[in-house]
């Protein structure tokens, strides 16, 4: 029997894309703590410069949101995506397995599948130092994505979040990320991070 061909994700797109609405036009929920879990939500200070100022790895739709192009390179085994900002990638094995129990990574163990048309990336194995929507999350952070092509011009991303020890329930996120066929490449990113930002704030 003729292999499956598989829609090709290849490209370099444009950061962004927006939340999708839930059904009805209503705004999509986002993540609820659970009763005593306060020490999750991330307060930023004055002095505060934000949660990436500091150049490290962007996890879930966090990696999304920054105003720099990513990129996918796909084959029959592996799909590898590269974020611009701040210089981080993944490898995601097609039908791989995660491990047993996998040590704690900023972008976590991901594998991946094929439903039809559209890939499927579980996630598992993310440590604690990154920030979803606000929020602290703890080591059982879990995220299953799912990025389709429905034209050559975009790539639709949606990702649904959980943290039983956490939040409430899982939340989901979508996205519609528009091709740049213009770039053939990201660029290269380095993050001199050894300024004193003290000086921004007048001390």
């Amino acid at each position: 029997t003729a292999a499956v061909k598989h829609p090709d994700l290849s490209g370099v797109y444009n950061f962004g894309g927006g939340g999708a609405p839930a059904r009805g036009g209503a705004a999509p929920a986002g993540p609820e703590l659970k009763p005593g879990k306060e020490s999750y939500r991330v307060n930023r200070g004055p002095q505060d410069s934000g949660g990436t100022s500091d150049c490290m790895p962007l996890a879930g739709p966090a990696a999304y949101g920054v105003p720099y192009q990513f990129q996918i390179i796909q084959n029959d085994n592996y799909v590898v995506i590269f974020h611009e900002y701040p210089g981080t990638f993944r490898i995601v094995p097609i039908n791989g397995v995660h491990p047993v129990d996998p040590d704690p990574t900023w972008l976590g163990d991901s594998v991946g599948k094929w439903d039809g048309d559209t890939l499927v990336v579980d996630a598992i194995g993310f440590n604690t130092r990154t920030e979803l929507n606000g929020f602290k999350h703890s080591e059982n952070l879990h995220i299953i994505e799912r990025f389709r092509r429905p034209t050559p011009e975009a790539l639709e991303w949606e990702a649904t979040l959980e943290d039983p020890e956490v939040f409430v329930r899982p939340w989901t996120v979508k996205r519609t990320f528009a091709l740049r066929p213009d770039l053939k490449k990201i660029d290269e990113f380095v993050c001199e991070n050894n300024r004193d930002y003290s000086v921004f704030f007048g001390k």
